[in-house]
């Protein structure tokens, strides 16, 4: 069965939306005028809220919500685009940054108005040059145009719009760390209390979204937040943008109403057109959510609470499938050696344990594995959850706790390829909490 809601953010992929022109020949900065400026900052935030529009950043907080904790009347008001997307199979913003920026300033410039920003950024991850191009060519044009800059269509409003390029490190994901960053420090998490939407950049109040967040803004006020909120299942409303890559194909990036089915968006003619050979298992939301095996997967559904009942996330929508000709084992350590080279080292637990992590996977790899090593991996997740300032360590822990325990068989036969496997890698009374 086809998917037939409507393309909130990728309806101009293309089209070359990425010239003026163009954006606004197909609709594009049509909400900047009276349509935005008459509504107050408060009856703004109440459309927003009221479309059910939820952070798709990965944490699907609501959207309206957080604006509203945002104070007003006294320090300025920053707006964050966090455009560092850095989560392994995660590629959408990548996309949506070269397909169609003019859409993402537009949603800057509604979500600017009803915060009251003056100033923004976009964070991008430093490697997507050709996305920083394709931003930096959109604002110019928007500046030129009257769209950016001072008293916007005779409105009094004004805002600035500055690209900000990162240097690649996935900690600054983390919209704290993110936060640092822009200041210029060291890209590491931050203790909340206090959030960011009371003290965030330069300890003013700071708006942090995601791209897919903010551009699905436009849509929104266009066509009314009752239409948006009547897309999707539950309290998952409107669409979602997934990226797809593993055994499908046609990988790609899809946009889709929340709550199709898994299977749908890896069979269907409209998306993936197929699994190559005999499905697995399938990653999610990125590759911090916990994997479902296919029989999990057959009948899931891309929403937040279809996963959270299934055990995992929706997180980033980015979907990883893989055959039974994949070697679990070796994905497992993949992930492993990621979140060990991208902890930025700030906790113990996450400094240590991922690492720790990483080396028990790589001698499980090697074939020179313990009958413990299993029991040893699950007792360090179980250290990683309550006792850092952000969740990396917390991410490390949801591909191995399932990997390990979903595809059990794949790793004691790894382990079984070392005939000293009896013996025990450390005392059989460690605990990574006598330590932590």
């Amino acid at each position: 069965m086809a998917d037939t809601s409507p393309k909130v953010c990728t309806v101009n992929f293309g089209k070359g939306a990425q010239d003026i022109s163009v954006y606004k020949s197909l609709g594009g900065y049509s909400n900047v005028g009276k349509r935005l400026f008459d509504l107050s900052q408060f009856e703004l935030i109440d459309l927003v809220t009221r479309s059910g529009l939820r952070g798709r950043g990965g944490a699907g907080f609501p959207t309206g919500m957080k604006w509203s904790f945002v104070p007003r009347g006294g320090k300025p008001v920053y707006l964050v685009v966090n455009a560092d997307e850095g989560e392994p199979g995660t590629f959408k913003d990548h996309f949506l940054m070269l397909e169609d920026p003019h859409r993402l300033i537009e949603g800057m410039l509604i979500c600017g108005w009803a915060l009251g920003v003056r100033t923004a950024y976009i964070y991008v991850r430093g490697e997507f040059l050709s996305a920083v191009e394709s931003l930096n060519k959109a604002i110019s044009q928007a500046y030129a145009a009257g769209l950016l800059g001072a008293n916007i269509g005779g409105s009094g409003y004004s805002l600035d719009i500055y690209v900000h390029r990162g240097a690649g490190a996935y900690i600054c994901g983390e919209e704290t760390a993110l936060i640092n960053s822009l200041e210029g420090c060291k890209g590491q998490p931050r203790l909340k209390p206090p959030f960011p939407a009371v003290s965030g950049a330069w300890s003013s109040p700071t708006c942090v979204n995601n791209v897919e967040t903010i551009m699905a803004l436009p849509w929104i006020l266009e066509n009314g937040p009752e239409a948006y909120a009547a897309i999707g299942v539950g309290r998952s409303n409107g669409t979602k943008v997934f990226s797809v890559s593993g055994d499908v194909k046609r990988p790609g990036v899809y946009e889709c109403a929340l709550g199709l089915p898994i299977m749908e968006m890896l069979e269907s003619e409209q998306f993936c057109q197929g699994v190559i050979g005999d499905l697995k298992g399938v990653i999610p939301g990125g590759s911090s959510t916990p994997v479902l095996t296919t029989a999990e997967a057959s009948d899931a559904k891309l929403d937040y609470e279809s996963l959270a009942a299934k055990g995992t996330m929706l997180g980033s929508g980015a979907i990883i499938a893989f055959n039974s000709s994949r070697n679990v084992v070796t994905m497992l350590q993949s992930l492993t050696r990621f979140y060990a080279h991208e902890s930025c080292g700030q906790c113990t637990p996450c400094r240590e344990g991922t690492g720790f992590a990483n080396r028990v996977m790589k001698t499980v790899v090697a074939g020179k594995g313990r009958d413990t090593d299993l029991q040893l991996l699950l007792d360090l997740c179980e250290g990683f959850t309550p006792t850092t300032i952000c969740p990396l360590a917390a991410a490390d822990a949801g591909p191995i706790e399932s990997f390990t325990k979903k595809f059990r068989a794949d790793f004691e036969a790894a382990i079984a390829r070392n005939p000293e496997r009896a013996e025990e890698r450390l005392h059989p009374n460690f605990r990574p909490g006598a330590f932590w």
